[in-house]
């Protein structure tokens, strides 16, 4: 098997690469910001770390959108923090287009969000917090499933920020934008944080994720184990 994370510049791409290499010692796991690469993958992840305008700029500056968007037509692909906003139509960080592979915006939390303490709450949402699947698919295979939060819910007591009882891993997350999509049956996961928010997407053989597996220990490598395990 042929994993390909993508270089556009931007991203923690050998963190990745590593974490990848780990879950799945016989594959074939290759760094490259070559269209043909993307082409050739049995597998594609985009990672990301940054400004949306950045990523976008030097991702169109070494020619991948149309090598990407065959890939995300034809094969298991997972996108990664901005990986993931780069899918939508549109961006409020820095009025960016995005590839619009799946239609919806990405957001800016509310600077005005407060825990259930009334306690004001920091952006960029950085640190653990809890991820829950709102119905079953593979990328969460052997991990806590509890769908209280799904439409907002009224279920729960406290979570990490204060803003509700959840039960599901707990994954790193460093962001200040959010992804609202058009679909919300595209929704995989949500997490709490003011107010839940779309974490993971998933749709055909599309998934993508705002926190980081890369930095989330276990629970981050068993969501990598279970992509390169996927069969969509």
């Amino acid at each position: 098997m042929k994993v390909v994370v993508v270089d556009y510049g931007m991203g923690n791409l050998r963190s990745v690469a590593k974490a990848v290499e780990r879950v799945a010692p016989a594959a074939q796991v290759l760094v490259s910001d070559q269209a043909q690469a993307l082409l050739d993958a049995d597998r594609v992840i985009i990672p990301g770390q940054g400004a949306m305008h950045d990523c976008m700029r030097e991702f169109m500056a070494r020619g991948l959108h149309d090598a990407l968007l065959k890939a995300a037509a034809e094969k298991p692909f997972l996108g990664i923090c901005v990986g993931m906003q780069m899918l939508f139509d549109h961006s409020e960080e820095g009025d960016t287009k995005g590839l619009g592979i799946l239609p919806g915006r990405v957001r800016r939390f509310r600077g005005d969000m407060v825990d259930a303490q009334g306690v004001p709450l920091k952006v960029p949402h950085m640190g653990w917090n809890q991820v829950v699947p709102v119905a079953p698919h593979p990328l969460w295979e052997g991990m806590a499933v509890n769908a209280t939060v799904a439409d907002g819910g009224d279920g729960g007591k406290s979570d990490a920020a204060g803003n509700g009882e959840t039960e599901g891993e707990r994954f790193y997350f460093v962001h200040s934008y959010y992804c609202d999509p058009a679909d919300k049956a595209a929704t995989a996961a949500v997490t709490r944080y003011g107010t839940p928010f779309t974490c993971a997407v998933a749709q055909a053989n599309i998934a993508a994720i705002q926190f980081h597996p890369e930095k989330s220990a276990a629970a981050g490598l068993r969501l990598l184990a279970n992509f390169i395990d996927w069969q969509p």
